[in-house]
Formats: structure tokens, C-alpha cells, sequence
């Protein structure tokens, strides 16, 4: 039995048929859908992080057999290996530069290939490999590229890769990215722009108090209730009013 079959196998253990219906609604699965076409065997997220802790040493190669699985699962399993790796080479007592350049290219590479094509594998990813991006040269044009994509999951992940930098202050980018996907058309962009702007506030209110002051009357409804979500109940109806 191959590495990968043996994750799957231990998987395929958590299973639970009658929750499928349910997956397939919440990830919005069906026919004209964005998950369209991805396939669930009905296992809970923290079943699927046991198993991937008990495979944390698979080799890229069979990482790479799981992603191109059609099971959401398996693809899910295979990304929480490869970031929990990453987490470990971005470790200052274990760092290694070049496992975190090898994890990231390989993401990028399945990320362009729509393997990661879901915003629960877009979120348990982006705001952990952004720390590559991190004050790395060609980063703003590389996230402008991904903003600028046809494809929602590349446009997903460049506003989360700023997840990371938001955590160290670092803001330019995100302010630059909300700015310009305000005409975006997917819901999901909305809400990841949002949930980008609520953080950046948590750190810098006024920088936030800044944008909305600028955009608040374009900003879709969803964006603007993300980001203001934790501002006082007061002052979050006086942003509502102005939109």
C-alpha cells in the first residue's frame, strides 16, 4: 500500500455517509456552484487534522496524489501535512528557508492547477504561507497578479496571504488589495476582504476607520458588515447609515 493509500484508508475511517448531503450544501457543491464538482465522504475538520498528524512525514510526492484527489477530504488532509510542515520550517528554532521556498512554490503550483479550490482550503492555508511573502521582494506584484485572476480561489488567496502580514503590522497590502477588488462580484471576495479589514482594525482602528472613510459608499454590504463587525455597536450603525 502506497503512503497516500494509507492516509486515505485511515481517512475513509472517519467517514460518515449521512453527512455528505450536508457537506455538499455548506460548500456549495451543487450544479452552477463554485464547489462544483468536489466530492465528500462526510469527515469532521478535526478528525481530518488526526490523520494528518499521524502522516505529518508524507513526502511531497504523495501530498501531491492527494491533491489531485476529487475528495475534498483527502485534499484537505494532504494541505494541513504541508502547512503544518511549513509552520515548522517558518519555526525560528527550526528554521529552514529552503523547505519553506519548496512548500510555497509547491501550493502555488496546485493553487494554479484549481486543486485548491475551496475557501476552507484557501483559509487553513494562505494566512500561514503569507509569512514566505513577508517583506520578500516581487510580493506586491505577485499579489496583484493573483487579485487580478479570473479564478476566485487565486483572488482568495492574495487577500489572505496578507493574514500574515496583518499580524506584524504590516497593512499596505491589504488596504491596497480591498481597494481594488471593491467591484468585485463574488460574495466569497467580499467576505474575505471584510474579514482582512476587521483584523487590520483589531491592530490600527484608525488606519481602518481611514478606508471605510474613503470606500464606505462603495464597499458591498457584506465587506463593509465583515469590517466593522467588532467596532462599537454605535459607531458600526453610524458606517451602515453612510453606505
Amino acid at each position: 500500500m502506497s503512503k497516500a493509500a494509507s492516509v486515505r484508508k485511515d481517512l475513509a475511517a472517519f467517514a460518515r455517509l449521512n453527512r455528505v448531503s450536508d457537506y455538499l450544501r455548506f460548500f456549495k457543491a451543487g450544479p452552477g456552484e463554485y464547489g462544483e464538482g468536489d466530492e465528500f465522504i462526510g469527515v469532521r475538520v478535526p478528525d481530518s487534522r488526526v490523520v494528518a498528524k499521524d502522516h505529518k512525514d508524507l513526502p511531497l510526492s504523495e501530498i501531491q496524489i492527494l491533491l489531485n484527489s476529487k475528495i475534498h477530504e483527502e485534499r484537505f488532509v494532504g494541505l494541513v501535512i504541508l502547512i503544518n510542515r511549513f509552520k515548522k520550517a517558518h519555526n525560528p528554532k527550526t528554521l529552514n528557508g529552503k523547505a519553506q521556498k519548496e512548500i510555497f512554490d509547491f501550493y502555488m503550483k496546485n493553487l494554479y492547477a484549481q486543486r485548491v479550490n475551496n475557501w476552507d482550503l484557501i483559509d487553513s492555508t494562505a494566512p500561514y504561507l503569507g509569512y514566505y511573502l513577508l517583506g520578500r521582494p516581487g510580493t506586491s506584484k505577485l499579489l496583484d497578479q493573483l487579485a487580478k485572476s479570473e479564478s476566485i480561489w487565486e483572488r482568495r488567496a492574495a487577500v489572505m496571504f496578507t493574514f500574515a502580514f496583518i499580524r506584524e503590522f504590516e497593512l499596505d497590502d491589504t488596504l491596497r488589495l480591498c481597494k481594488k477588488l471593491l467591484n468585485d462580484k463574488h460574495d466569497l471576495m467580499h467576505k474575505a476582504c471584510g474579514w482582512m479589514l476587521r483584523e487590520l482594525g483589531a491592530r490600527e482602528i484608525n488606519v481602518l476607520r481611514a478606508f471605510l472613510e474613503e470606500n464606505v459608499t462603495k464597499m458591498p454590504r457584506t465587506m463593509l458588515r465583515y469590517s466593522i463587525e467588532k467596532l462599537p455597536e454605535r459607531e458600526r450603525q453610524s458606517w451602515l447609515k453612510r453606505e
